[in-house]
């Protein structure tokens, strides 16, 4: 699998790594150890970033949980999101416990006191428990704001929404994060599975992607995003193992080109 550096952290990250909500939010021995199968999976097929927040129910506990014994191998990426300052001391606490005392990419979620958070988040990585800094948002109403921490100079990745039917990040964000060497990573490749629940392409009208390794229109949403050089990498959440295989897949070049993914969006404009 590709592997991109994360802007200006340095932080080589797989191009296809894995998101936590919804679907690490479980309690109980079943579920989280398929939980555990999913992150065995996805650490044999080098997709080691995975995203979680404390906002995600259990899912920092779980995801904790299925990385014992393997947190080295692993890049996590967590969130804080609150306007207390108590409560944010206390959230970036618990979470640095979940992840052996390590994160790897701490995000304001959704620019929540972003002035106050970014404070204490570089007090973090001067005590070297974080390493790189972001910040996300998925409504484009925020995207203003959004572009004024990325000028700020005080970060190095930001997460977005990008998939066919998500395409606000190309007016600006995108090229912001270009021109300032920021990673971006893209949350909703499926747009929260709206381009999932209709009737899927057939393998026919797929067969124009086979030779960029699409068999399966998943793979084809996400190569469609991580096809934008500007992009670094794509976080899908799955409750299967297999589906991490497939995932997977996705993140291997050669990448789609402007005709490829024309192809794409139209077909997911029509699902």
């Amino acid at each position: 699998m590709e592997r991109r550096v994360l802007g200006s952290s340095g932080l080589k990250v797989p191009v296809v790594g894995m998101g936590t909500s919804r679907t690490f939010d479980v309690r109980g021995r079943a579920g989280e150890t398929t939980s555990r199968k999913i992150v065995d999976e996805a650490l044999a097929l080098g997709a080691n970033f995975f995203d979680t927040s404390p906002m995600y129910g259990e899912a920092e506990r779980v995801l904790g949980m299925a990385l014992e014994g393997r947190r080295a191998e692993a890049l996590v990426a967590t969130k804080v999101w609150t306007p207390n300052d108590d409560e944010a001391e206390r959230q970036v606490r618990v979470s640095l416990d979940f992840a052996s005392g390590h994160v790897d990419v701490f995000q304001v979620h959704n620019l929540v006191a972003w002035p106050a958070r970014l404070d204490l988040l570089e007090r973090l990585r001067d005590q070297q428990v974080v390493t790189a800094i972001g910040v996300t948002h998925y409504d484009p109403n925020a995207f203003d704001e959004l572009a004024t921490v990325m000028r700020s100079g005080r970060i190095s990745a930001v997460q977005v929404p990008y998939n066919p039917l998500e395409r606000d990040v190309e007016r600006a964000v995108l090229p912001l994060a270009e021109e300032l060497g920021q990673g971006v990573v893209l949350m909703r490749p499926f747009g929260r599975g709206a381009v999932l629940r209709s009737t899927w392409p057939t393998a026919a009208e797929l067969a124009p992607l086979k030779q960029f390794g699409v068999a399966t229109w998943p793979q084809a949403l996400l190569k469609w995003g991580l096809s934008d050089p500007r992009c670094t990498i794509s976080i899908p959440a799955t409750s299967k193992p297999a589906r991490m295989t497939e995932n997977a897949v996705a993140g291997d070049p050669p990448w789609l080109g402007p005709d490829e993914r024309d192809l794409v969006a139209r077909l997911a404009r029509r699902s």
